[in-house]
């Protein structure tokens, strides 16, 4: 049997969790269909499913052959179709993005990019963590931070700029440092994917461009930017973030801006992909529709659009968006 038959198969019943439901739905014999996807499990050398006289259930592999057969199955459909005129984009979208990044800038326009193509089903995954873009099956990601090299395509969107705050809560208890000599009185809220992983202290970025860290105690490190956004406004320290949608927080004086002669230096913002001969046309109106969203948040200058071969490499900043 075609395999691209097989993986149909397999999708049906993994979301039916029944082979006898997805018997009935694809019109095929029962037993057909357990010979198929078993045969599917020895060609891939795993087992994908744990079958019960109750339900039927994927395991690990199975999730991760699940996900990518939904992806080639979609690539497959497209390309049928890519040559025919006036194309509408179908299928499949798995995309992945910073928390905060995604709830103040993609989401709240979302509405018109999936307006304008009706056919296409997004997948958006808003998390901090930093996920396998090749293993875990996403078309693309959204990075914030320096990259480290990888056999990922990065296309440059932009930077953030950063700025400095602390909550009028924290400042009263601990006065305003005037100066980078002063911190050593004051704690900063750590950032790091890695909870295990060395803390680098208050970023400045000095007169030769290069980034200077000023070690500073701290009780607290977060891994998620909603949470350090969240124990600075609750008087736990003093953080370092793109001031993109903290216009209302400061303007109400949730939090104060200090040390303004003393940025972090600025935050690149790429999005990532896999390298293909020729980019899914869905994923590259998605792009551009990052693009044309996140214009209006870049800083002055920058959000130029050239390729180059960087990736989801060790070196990546923490993603304080």
């Amino acid at each position: 049997m075609d395999q691209l038959d097989a993986m149909g198969m397999f999708v049906r019943v993994a979301e039916l969790e029944s082979f006898t439901r997805a018997a009935e739905q694809l019109a095929v014999p029962k037993a057909t269909l357990s010979l198929t996807i078993r045969r599917l499990e020895e060609q891939l050398g795993t087992r994908l499913l744990q079958r019960t006289t109750r339900r039927v259930q994927l395991i690990a592999d199975g999730r991760l052959c699940y996900e990518r057969c939904l992806d080639l199955l979609a690539d497959v459909d497209e390309l049928r179709s890519l040559f025919q005129p006036a194309q509408r984009l179908s299928g499949r979208l798995r995309v992945d993005m910073p928390s905060r990044l995604a709830r103040l800038q993609v989401i709240p326009r979302l509405s018109a990019f999936l307006a304008q193509h009706p056919d296409l089903t997004l997948m958006l995954s808003t998390t901090d963590r930093r996920v396998d873009l090749v293993r875990e099956g996403f078309d693309c990601v959204v990075r914030v931070g320096t990259l480290g090299s990888s056999s990922l395509v990065a296309r440059r969107l932009g930077q953030y700029r950063q700025i400095n705050c602390a909550s009028p809560a924290y400042l009263a208890r601990h006065g305003l440092p005037k100066t980078l000599a002063e911190l050593t009185q004051h704690h900063l809220i750590h950032y790091g994917s890695d909870l295990g992983g060395e803390q680098r202290g208050f970023e400045v970025m000095g007169a030769d461009g290069r980034i200077v860290h000023h070690p500073m105690a701290g009780a607290l490190t977060v891994n998620d930017s909603e949470s350090y956004l969240a124990a600075a406004l609750a008087g736990l320290g003093i953080i370092q973030l793109p001031e993109q949608g903290l216009d209302e927080l400061l303007a109400r004086g949730d939090l104060i801006a200090i040390l303004p002669e003393w940025q972090a230096p600025p935050l690149p913002i790429h999005v990532l992909y896999g390298h293909r001969r020729q980019l899914a046309p869905r994923v590259q109106a998605f792009i551009q529709w990052l693009f044309e969203v996140l214009g209006d948040a870049l800083a002055p200058g920058e959000g130029d659009s050239d390729e180059a071969s960087q990736g989801q490499g060790a070196k990546q900043a923490p993603r304080r968006n």
